[in-house]
């Protein structure tokens, strides 16, 4: 049964990929194996992860969807499931599977609020990390999941894992590429596969996970990473194939490095011992490194031990940096791999580019170490100190939910008044753009209202995202179309923001507009790609409302926009619809255009 519609229920939208693996196998004669079509049937014959009872029309989906029952948030989450043909053991993916999933993304990045993306476990991290530099300027949550035991199976926890990534993608905007399993939730680039035989399979040793999945739902919104950049979301896949890896081992033959980094070798994670040591008895091997490195080959230096990052402590590892080697931090072999892939197919970067890349924090794949910046504390605030000691506040816990809490607001009000030199106050202070006050808005939603353009470009340029939603589900562009700030919404359509709003919602909102004869708001949704030939609930067009109002600008605004799409498409296929369109127009309005339209028509011939 349909539900009653309320202000509370939001409706989200989210893709699964399912490239193949565990989650989707079924037993064989072989053992398990991915079948197409399988893992679908599977799922929704489960009631946890498919409410048969709600209803609901399927025209605005590319594949036939699927609702989960209501979540605990009163969210309803709709997903469609893309499966690849055919589905691959995790074994078998390589770098064209990596640019397929990449562009499957980018083509259906407006249509979907999140993604999920099935994937066996042996090589997740490597799809993982690839693609959290392949999806450039990303704005919404790119989640991996996938299972040690078959969904098929009675206990399996690839139920709980699939859950949880829809939830994760169809309640928050995190625009990052992260794993999800086990009840947490981990910045893909950061994750290593530590067990074949648990279901705690996946862990980030570096890096705390971005959230955990108890009996609430905590995520971690200061590790968040947000793009910084007024470009629109894209992907770049083309990938370099020459990258390997090195692992060094006692007694390791001159004649194996040298093969190893020969030409086409481009790229080389070399991962070396402890804090990055390697045998510095060894001339021969740093002789062929610093021919490698001379002729344009990229190395990066990478710890082989699960946790901690390579230095320049002992003597053994000076010498690498001498010989032009670059220190890979604490990045795993995986995700130096991948950057390394990815920036050597980056033609527009030229090498020194490359390898200042290499050493910087991109993706948030390192943690970049600078002892001679002072760490900052957010008990150096004169505000929050202040305060802190009027509470009776001591600990840091605390110090750091009064942040959380104080913030918001008081950047939404510098938002609204403009006041750029407080929001970067509050920057430096440790405040995050993307936190959103008591009625979900954030201060880019309050910038756009006020239509300050400058306050717009500052918090876009700081990682604020335009994909965020408050209570009433309106996004940044939804405020700036509502107030017609037209600049503004300029800026927000280059930097990815896009409509989110049903077709039935805009269609009533132009047809209101139209009745109004407001042209500014019709020019606004027009900026913002609205499409002018969709029905509201009672099946009425904007140029149908707006001829029976009699509203004049408004019909010749209309026909305006409808002659330039009578131009893009197929003049016969709409020459009903077009006709019975004008049979509406009131005599002048017609006259008007009947005239415009033979003046045109004679000056072409």
């Amino acid at each position: 049964m349909n539900e009653p519609h309320t202000e509370q229920l939001k409706k989200r939208r989210v893709l699964m990929i399912n490239t193949g693996g565990s989650i989707g196998s079924r037993k064989t004669d072989k053992g398990y194996q991915p079948v197409c079509g399988f893992f679908e049937k599977e799922v929704r014959s489960q009631s946890s992860l498919c409410d048969k009872a709600y209803e609901f029309s399927s025209d605005e989906f590319p594949f036939p969807p699927i609702a989960l029952p209501l979540t605990s948030h009163n969210y309803r989450i709709l997903y469609c499931i893309k499966e690849y043909d055919p589905v691959l053991d995790s074994s078998n993916i390589d770098m064209a599977d990596w640019a397929t999933i990449a562009n499957d993304i980018s083509q259906y990045y407006k249509q979907f609020d999140g993604f999920v993306v099935l994937h066996g476990t042996d090589t997740m991290c490597y799809t993982a990390s690839a693609l959290s530099y392949m999806l450039e300027c990303l704005g919404k949550s790119v989640v991996f999941t996938g299972s040690q035991v078959p969904l098929v199976e009675l206990r399996n926890d690839a139920r709980d894992n699939m859950l949880g990534a829809l939830l994760v993608a169809g309640h928050y905007v995190i625009p990052e590429v992260m794993i999800y399993f086990n009840s947490k939730l981990f910045r893909g680039n950061r994750c290593i596969k530590n067990s074949s035989v648990s279901l705690d399979a996946f862990s980030s040793p570096n890096v705390s996970p971005l959230g955990v999945m108890d009996v609430r739902i905590k995520i971690d919104w200061d590790s968040v990473r947000h793009c910084s950049d007024t470009h629109s979301f894209h992907v770049h896949t083309n990938m370099v194939k020459d990258v390997g890896i090195l692992r060094l081992f006692p007694g390791i033959t001159r004649a194996t490095i040298r093969a190893f980094l020969q030409p086409p070798m481009q790229g080389v994670v070399l991962q070396s011992y402890g804090s990055g040591n390697i045998p510095d008895s060894r001339v021969d091997l740093i002789e062929d490194l610093k021919e490698a490195t001379d002729r344009g080959v990229l190395v990066v230096n990478c710890t082989q031990c699960t946790n901690g990052h390579v230095t320049q402590a002992y003597a053994a590892g000076r010498v690498l940096k001498e010989a032009g080697v670059l220190q890979g931090a604490d990045m795993t072999p995986e995700a130096a791999l991948t950057k390394l892939s990815y920036l050597l197919g980056r033609i527009d970067y030229n090498m020194e580019k490359r390898k200042s890349l290499l050493l910087q924090n991109i993706r948030g794949e390192l943690t970049v170490l600078d002892d001679t910046e002072p760490n900052f504390s957010i008990k150096d605030s004169e505000l929050i100190r202040t305060i802190a000691t009027a509470l009776h506040i001591s600990t840091s816990k605390e110090i750091h939910l009064l942040r959380r809490h104080m913030f918001p607001p008081l950047m939404c009000m510098a938002a609204s008044k403009g006041d750029n030199d407080t929001l970067k106050d509050f920057r430096k202070q440790g405040g995050d753009f993307s936190v959103a006050n008591y009625d979900g808005r954030t201060p880019l939603h309050v910038a756009c209202c006020e239509g300050h353009l400058d306050t717009v470009q500052l918090l876009l340029e700081n990682g604020a995202s335009v994909h965020v939603r408050d209570r009433f589900d309106h996004t940044p562009l939804t405020d700036a179309i509502r107030f017609k700030r037209f600049d503004v919404i300029k800026l927000l359509l280059q930097t990815g923001a896009h409509l989110v709003e049903s077709s039935s919602d805009i269609a009533s909102r132009l047809c209101k507009a139209a009745a109004e004869d407001d042209v500014d708001a019709l020019t606004a949704w027009h900026m913002a790609g609205a499409n002018f030939s969709i029905t509201d609930h009672e099946n009425r067009s904007p140029i149908q409302v707006a001829t029976e109002k009699n509203s004049k600008q408004a019909i010749s605004f209309l026909l305006k926009c409808d002659r330039k799409l009578q131009e893009k498409s197929n003049a016969r296929s709409n020459k009903g619809v077009y006709d019975d369109m004008l049979a509406r127009l009131t005599p002048v309005s017609l006259r008007k255009y009947q005239f415009s339209k033979k003046r045109k028509n004679s000056a072409a011939t």
